[in-house]
């Protein structure tokens, strides 16, 4: 999930099959969740979830 409209222009891995994406300028504009089902708690409802 992207949560602004930025190049990113690096990544990193903060936790196994968790990516942080990041601009020029450091700020975290996206995050991918490898295997999410594995990362998540068991019931989490992300219907919801829009970024912001």
């Amino acid at each position: 999930m992207q949560f602004a409209d930025a190049t990113i222009v690096g990544s990193e891995e903060v936790r196994p099959g968790i990516m942080l994406d990041f601009d020029a300028a450091g700020r975290v504009v996206g995050i991918e969740i490898l295997d999410a089902s594995e990362h998540v708690a068991e019931g989490a409802d992300f219907a919801h979830l829009v970024a912001a």
